[in-house]
């Protein structure tokens, strides 16, 4: 994202009890006045960034980020084996929101996101379409099976000697059958040890997919500290190897339901983890989204995406 203000710190930040366990975290930066935008991060499990931010109006904009479930600062902790991970779903994160929105008091938001990002802001969005103002959504994903595939297999044929080493860090018995349930039973085997291996090996591929874009950063997932990059492949495996609870295509079939809603789409043309196709199907299914494919960005974006964002996050900011 382009800079565009001074460093913004939280005012605010908090523990956001569910009722099952969970304990999800919170924080407000901006203007407690200010028009509410709730960024959603990406992973699913990265945790929200930690860094100032510096895109969004301090005066203009309301800023609520936050930890999903069992990630970042949310607990109980994917990295630690005992972590209930039946309660960690596409239903449950939807859930959360809705309660972050009744706990803050917010009557609507703008919703932000990308990479997996999207996949959670368009769920909630078309369930509750009266509580979104605006949304802002960047290399998108909608988490479909052939979505996920294409991740985790097809785009082996870029890559084939990396791919081959993330299938050969499941058991031999299991290399030709559900890749992603095997990695997701790996990180439920409560040797560390294990653990540990398993996600490294699961990172050096999302690494490896990455490799070749423009703008690609070397090791952008594996550089993490080392109960973080468990809990990422923890939370991905098992959302992955469960098509995220989602029926194929439900996001962009159920599309229209952002009618009224406006959106802004950017892309990367050499977006290699999540192709641009499938941006461009849900720009035609979103009736009032603007798409932005931006040629010299893949997954990790670019500068030229970046202005794109920090305009659209402008126009909104007084809508």
């Amino acid at each position: 994202m382009v800079d565009l203000y001074p460093p913004t710190r939280p005012y605010d930040a908090g523990f956001l009890d569910t009722g099952d366990g969970n304990r999800v975290y919170y924080e407000q930066l901006g203007n407690p006045q200010g028009k509410p935008a709730l960024m959603v991060h990406g992973g699913p499990g990265s945790g929200a960034s930690r860094r100032p931010t510096r895109a969004w109006d301090p005066e203009a904009y309301r800023i609520i980020r936050y930890d999903q479930r069992n990630c970042g600062r949310s607990t109980p902790h994917a990295s630690d084996p005992a972590t209930d991970m039946s309660l960690n779903t596409t239903r449950h994160l939807i859930d959360d929101m809705e309660a972050l929105r009744e706990h803050l008091g917010i009557e609507k938001w703008l919703l932000n996101g990308a990479s997996w990002g999207p996949t959670l802001v368009l769920a909630y969005a078309e369930q509750y379409p009266e509580r979104v103002t605006e949304i802002v959504i960047q290399a998108v994903m909608t988490s479909r099976r052939s979505e996920i595939e294409w991740l985790y297999r097809g785009a082996r044929r870029f890559r084939p000697e990396a791919w081959d080493r993330f299938r050969a860090g499941v058991p031999e018995g299991e290399r030709d059958g559900e890749l992603l349930a095997a990695y997701a039973r790996l990180m439920e085997n409560p040797d560390h040890a294990v653990r540990e291996k398993a996600a490294a090996n699961w990172l050096a591929w999302e690494d490896a997919v990455i490799t070749d874009e423009p703008n690609g950063v070397p090791g952008m997932y594996s550089d993490r500290e080392a109960d973080a990059r468990i809990a990422f492949v923890r939370i991905c495996a098992h959302f992955f190897s469960n098509g995220a609870w989602l029926e194929e295509d439900q996001l962009i079939r159920d599309a229209y339901k952002l009618a009224g809603i406006p959106g802004v789409i950017v892309h990367g043309r050499h977006d290699m983890g999540c192709p641009v196709r499938t941006a461009w199907e849900l720009a035609k299914a979103w009736p009032g989204a603007r798409l932005h494919i931006i040629e010299d960005a893949g997954h990790a974006g670019s500068d030229a995406a970046g202005h794109v964002l920090r305009d659209a996050i402008e126009e909104f900011k007084n809508r």
